[in-house]
């Protein structure tokens, strides 16, 4: 045998030695994993059968998680399980989730860089990050567990889930959306969804930095908020709607008064005159629901300088049209919808929605005069929000609205990294709000839209 035929029977050697440890060290961890499962219900069983857990309640939660820890050292110690300081800690960790918080997903609450969690069924847990979604190794032990997490959630703040009530819409102490929905209408069991509440507001120069927005569009958009154009801005579901919307709200002057209403409220209004309001669902008897289309008319009443919706979605539009035609100008908004063009399209459907019929003319007329300023905004497949047009509203031309495209991103492809290519581009058009601008003392240059 050569040299060159030793070396290589050598490195296969070592290679399938490697595969071997490899596989083996794989092999202990889902062990010990298994293991770590088996003596956290153990302890956890154990705890339920020593500590009155009522009591926790009238607790600090400091100290409840204080007597929980020692009681669980005292009990591994008892049970003399054969673990290191790294998986004890770990185990009590869990367990004083489970008793006073929301179990497995207070791990994936305490990371910053998780935006959605979506838990399909109690051993399918995905997480958003970075726009990309990604499975977890998160599992819940059954669907009762599942479902003992759900009611934790809801019966804080004052609803159920139930056969009769499979659905609901609450929010956790941070402000975070969740939506629950369990069997029947889950098939394969509980599901969550979970929408993080951003305790690091963005800010405009974050919009740049992550090419979100070009640099030109951030003075415009400054000039048309303090200009009091009504601005909609459309987009997909996790677009990022909400945070553009927020950041546009802190144009606003801080000596205006703002109302803001939504169904669930994730604003973040810096300015010191500000009212807030929230949607109310049904209670147990199907009574007390209190919607947005209320809440937009009873703002009006309010005396307020601007309007800010959070998301329209039926016959509050109606109202808000009236709103932005009779004085309340400044007003911002979002919908759901995939192009400008569209984005009218549903506001008419959703004035239908109020029950009251107008000539297709009339209401377009009105959509014309009430929204200025349309902002399209959309998340592509490498997982960045991006501005994708921004168009102004004209007037009427016949029976159709008639709109102009003043910037759009011109996409040009993928690359190597599944990164989406492209360019910002103004289309030279100079809108018609311009002078509306310099009138109130804001003068853009004329560069910022050149092609």
């Amino acid at each position: 045998m050569s040299y060159g035929d030793l070396h290589s029977y050598q490195e296969r050697d070592k290679d399938e030695a490697q595969d071997d440890t490899d596989q083996k060290t794989e092999q202990t961890f889902c062990t010990n994993s298994k293991l770590e499962k088996e003596w956290k219900n153990r302890i956890h069983t154990k705890l339920l059968k020593v500590m009155d857990l009522t009591l926790v309640d009238n607790l600090d939660p400091g100290d409840a998680r204080l007597q929980i820890r020692e009681i669980c050292q005292h009990l591994i110690q008892e049970e003399q399980i054969p673990c290191n300081q790294a998986t004890r800690h770990l185990i009590i960790k869990q367990i004083e989730d489970e008793i006073m918080g929301l179990g497995p997903l207070e791990a994936l609450l305490a990371d910053p860089s998780i935006s959605d969690i979506l838990v399909n069924s109690a051993d399918s847990v995905f997480v958003e990050r970075e726009g990309k979604l990604l499975r977890t190794d998160v599992s819940f032990n059954n669907d009762n567990h599942l479902l003992n997490i759900i009611d934790r959630i809801v019966s804080s703040v004052g609803r159920r889930i139930d056969e009769s009530s499979p659905m609901v819409d609450a929010r956790l102490k941070d402000g975070s959306r969740v939506n629950a929905i369990i069997p029947p209408l889950a098939l394969d069991g509980p599901c969550i969804s979970i929408r993080r509440f951003a305790v690091d507001r963005l800010t405009m120069d974050n919009l740049i930095e992550l090419g979100s927005i070009p640099k030109e569009l951030a003075s415009i958009f400054e000039g048309i908020v303090r200009a009091r154009l009504n601005i909609l801005i459309s987009g997909g579901t996790g677009s990022g709607k909400t945070t553009l919307l927020n950041i546009l709200s802190g144009f606003i002057p801080k000596d205006e008064r703002i109302v803001t209403i939504e169904d669930s409220a994730e604003l973040q209004l810096q300015q010191p005159h500000t009212v807030r309001l929230e949607t109310r669902p049904a209670n147990i008897e199907g009574k007390g629901e209190v919607g947005q289309r209320e809440l937009v008319k009873n703002s009006l009443r309010m005396r307020p300088d601007r309007i800010v919706i959070g998301e329209v979605r039926g016959g509050e539009a109606l109202d808000m049209l009236q709103a932005m035609n009779t004085g309340h100008d400044g007003s911002l908004t979002t919908i759901h919808a995939n192009t400008p063009r569209d984005a009218l399209g549903r506001i008419e459907n959703m004035v239908s929605m109020s029950g009251i019929n107008f000539p297709v003319k009339t209401l377009r007329a009105q959509i014309a005069s009430a929204i200025n300023v349309v902002v399209q905004i959309e998340r592509m497949e490498d997982g960045r929000r991006r501005l994708t047009s921004l168009q102004e509203i004209n007037g009427m031309e016949g029976d159709v609205v008639t709109m102009t495209e003043l910037f759009r991103f011109e996409r040009k492809g993928i690359d190597e990294d599944g990164n989406v290519l492209g360019r910002y581009r103004a289309t030279g058009i100079i809108p018609s709000f311009y002078e509306h601008l310099k009138q109130r003392g804001i003068d853009l240059h004329y560069h910022l839209f050149d092609q």
